[in-house]
């Protein structure tokens, strides 16, 4: 980071964010890609460069942009989302092909179909692809555009074996995360064709989202992914480890058949417990989790989590709901 050659990405000349950028192009099959400062940003980028004020975005009801963004769909791009119910986070095709709405002048556009892949809501699922594959076909028929949230598509295409490129052509624009399991500090990027991107270029600017030399932190994405997708398979495997040992002291609180990736959900009612309890006394034995209020509790491993480390937070979770 500190010898990244920089430039003002504002005006597009900083030269590691422009070879970053294309490198993300390139890897997903499209014609540009565009740094944003986060997630949520590029969630709303996509969404603002695919719509007009007024329109419908369609999602499972668990989405990340609707639940974790800050309504920002409908403060920051006047569309409104209408969810559906899905099974693990995904949305079918039938489901997408009912909601589509025939267009009228009493009704909102729909303009958007979006999915999440891998489903933070519902325990790091995976989006399945051939799902996404008849996603995307009904709505190229219908003059919809796709939206992939792909905040941890890598983590999916670990799981399967299939190629982000494969689930980034069923979609319109897609965005991933450096920050999350590929291990960087900051950053996401957006993925589409140029027109679409340089749209989403104007609204990254009007979101606040315009940054001088940013190759500094640029640089950091670019070992992320170079570096940082082939050893998401460990996540995976550590956060079965995890499952495992919490389904050993409670079969009730958490099946580990169901965690796909690196994420670990566990219900602590078994343990007559909540999360910010949990969570209070698991950071006084140096373990880092994310407990909400309720009974719900995310265990998240990543790459600052080794075998050693997953073997000490073992022990202080048996500790902490089996004293």
């Amino acid at each position: 980071m500190a010898d990244a050659e920089v430039g003002d990405d504002v005006l597009g000349d900083d030269p590691t964010v422009v070879g970053l950028q294309e490198f993300c192009a390139d890897l997903l099959g499209k014609e540009a890609g565009l740094f944003v400062p986060s997630g949520s940003m590029g969630n709303q980028v996509s969404l603002g460069a695919l719509t007009r004020p007024g329109d419908e975005v369609i999602c499972e009801a668990g989405a990340h942009i609707l639940h974790y963004e800050g309504g920002s769909v409908g403060a920051h791009l006047g569309l409104m989302a209408r969810s559906f119910p899905g099974v693990a986070g995904v949305l079918s095709a039938d489901i997408v092909a009912d909601a589509i709405r025939p267009g009228n002048d009493h009704a909102p556009r729909t303009a958007v179909v979006a999915i999440e892949n891998t489903h933070n809501g519902a325990g790091g699922a995976v989006f399945p692809l051939d799902e996404a594959r008849s996603i995307s076909k009904i709505c190229r028929e219908r003059d919809v555009a796709v939206h992939l949230d792909g905040a941890r598509i890598f983590n999916a295409q670990a799981a399967t074996g299939n190629p982000v490129r494969e689930w980034a052509d069923c979609a319109d624009t897609v965005t991933f995360c450096f920050s999350k399991g590929l291990g960087a500090p900051i950053g996401s990027m957006v993925c589409s064709d140029r027109e679409v991107i340089t749209e989403a270029h104007r609204i990254r600017k009007r979101l606040g989202g315009g940054m001088r030399q940013v190759g500094v932190i640029a640089a950091a994405a670019r070992v992320a992914i170079e570096t940082g997708v082939e050893r998401l398979v460990e996540d995976h495997e550590h956060a079965r480890r995890l499952a495992e040992a919490i389904a050993d002291l409670d079969e009730r609180a958490v099946d580990p058949r169901a965690v796909q990736t690196n994420m670990v959900y566990i219900d602590l009612r078994p343990f007559d417990l909540d999360g910010p309890q949990v969570a209070e006394s698991l950071l006084a034995e140096g373990v880092l989790a994310l407990g909400a209020p309720g009974f719900m509790m995310r265990f998240v491993t990543h790459r600052d989590v080794g075998s050693d480390d997953l073997d000490a937070a073992i022990g202080a979770l048996r500790r902490v709901l089996s004293p």
